[in-house]
């Protein structure tokens, strides 16, 4: 996480939403093939062509040794999985995490996906953790502060008798994939940094469906639940603004061609 927090001009904010959008577009091709049969490492292997052959760089392939351009993670992984051989079943979640960089600026965005014939009550956990993501865009504006951000999400997800991940949170994005400050997930009303135009930062809400605990993979990346129940995970890139907060990337890509399959 860089030290310092930095503005950008709307210039760059227009670098960001290209590297944004690219992502988007990049998991709109994971979209198109995703399915119960595939494996996590033919996902990857589609959206690292798709993003070379855009001239932009997988954000995440070698980032502190991350051997891979997506974080893939199935059911009860939360975040950071390696996508493998490991073939996605009929009721699996998985969420994907896509990032890039282009023209020297970082886009950076994950959707959870239903596998086949996903249960009720799990369809419902991805449906509160977008619509918490929504919630903590909502509050990205001029004046507000970064709590107003954190507990939207928070009281959302728990009203909804979900929990909240602490450890891991969402981030400053620009030239660097992290930068300050830090986004929690859970938070005061009317806490922290007061938010101003020009403040680039990815939200990410992830959601368990029983305990807020997490424990780490001996892959010394993969984070599951502690109860092995499933989580949930989407994340935008956003700019604050002045009325109301800029989308930088998107999930129209994604779930257009989730219905044209």
């Amino acid at each position: 996480m860089s030290k310092g927090l930095y503005y950008k001009t709307k210039e760059e904010i227009e670098l960001i939403r290209e590297s944004s959008l690219l992502v988007a577009k990049s998991l709109a091709e994971v979209a198109k093939i995703i399915k119960p049969g595939i494996t996590t490492l033919a996902l990857d292997k589609v959206a690292y062509e798709f993003i070379k052959d855009n001239n932009a760089v997988p954000a995440f392939l070698n980032y502190s040794g991350f051997p891979n351009s997506l974080c893939i993670s199935v059911n009860s992984q939360v975040v950071h999985g390696i996508p493998s051989k490991y073939e996605l079943l009929d009721g699996d979640i998985c969420s994907v995490d896509c990032g890039v960089v282009k023209n020297g600026f970082f886009g950076d965005s994950a959707y959870t996906f239903p596998i086949g014939e996903v249960n009720s009550e799990v369809l419902n956990l991805l449906k509160i953790t977008k619509e918490s993501l929504y919630k903590g865009i909502e509050k990205a504006v001029e004046g507000f502060r970064l709590g107003d951000i954190s507990e939207a999400i928070q009281s959302h997800a728990e009203k909804n008798g979900y929990s909240v991940v602490r450890e891991l949170v969402g981030h400053g994005i620009g030239r660097d994939l992290h930068e300050s400050p830090e986004v929690p997930n859970y938070g005061k009303k009317g806490s922290g940094l007061k938010l101003q135009e020009g403040l680039v930062i990815a939200i990410e809400p992830m959601i368990n469906l029983g305990k807020k605990g997490i424990k780490q993979d001996n892959d010394g990346w993969t984070i599951r639940t502690v109860d092995n129940k499933q989580s949930a995970h989407f994340e935008h890139t956003i700019a604050v603004g002045k009325d109301k907060a800029d989308i930088l990337s998107s999930f129209d890509y994604i779930e257009q061609a989730l219905i044209n399959r």
